[in-house]
């Protein structure tokens, strides 16, 4: 990461607890922290998950593998990313996202590669979502969802992934985001 002569310096933690821990969902931690400026917040809140894993991922003849499901919080049904949280039993991100994806969606193989790392709100979670590129996957058993998960699967060229974003059938914009930079990364 680059860094410049004028950055503003971290925050100075005084105090940190936990208020509430029932991980991986919710996690959330109270500060007290002392600005450069001298300022002080005596009541800053941090909520900690998991790293999270997400993956695009292409078919050999070039279709973007999504799910559809239920998200409680919004109460609606959108296109999403193969995508879940890091697990104790994962040992290493790359692991995790490929065993997201053949969980989710039954599509294992091909050719991985890093992307990119995003944050959902830096001001107030502390944890990362990394981002894999998928090339030649194929269908290799059948999905094996989560108890809690509910999904259908959906390949879909590119010009669709497009439209998807564009009517704003994807909500999730930490899967938005990726997709719109490999979008214009091979236009």
């Amino acid at each position: 990461m680059r860094k410049f002569a004028d950055d503003p310096r971290p925050w100075a933690v005084l105090a940190s607890e936990h208020l509430f821990r029932k991980p991986p969902w919710l996690t959330v931690r109270q500060e007290s922290v002392r600005l450069p400026s001298g300022n002080l917040i005596p009541e800053y809140w941090v909520h900690d998950y998991p790293p999270w894993v997400n993956v695009i991922a292409l078919t050999r003849d070039q279709r973007v593998v999504l799910v559809r499901q239920y998200r409680h919080g919004v109460r609606q049904v959108h296109f999403e990313l193969p995508a879940g949280t890091i697990d104790e039993a994962d040992a290493s991100l790359e692991i995790a996202a490929r065993r997201e994806l053949l969980e989710e969606t039954g599509y294992g193989g091909g050719r991985w590669s890093f992307f990119m790392t995003l944050s959902a709100n830096p001001a107030l979670t502390s944890n990362l979502i990394h981002t894999w590129l998928a090339e030649d996957v194929e269908a290799v058993a059948p999905p094996s969802p989560e108890a809690t998960e509910d999904l259908r699967v959906h390949p879909v060229s590119r010009q669709e992934v497009r439209k998807i974003i564009d009517d704003g059938e994807m909500l999730q914009a930490l899967h938005v985001a990726p997709l719109a930079r490999y979008l214009l990364s091979t236009s």
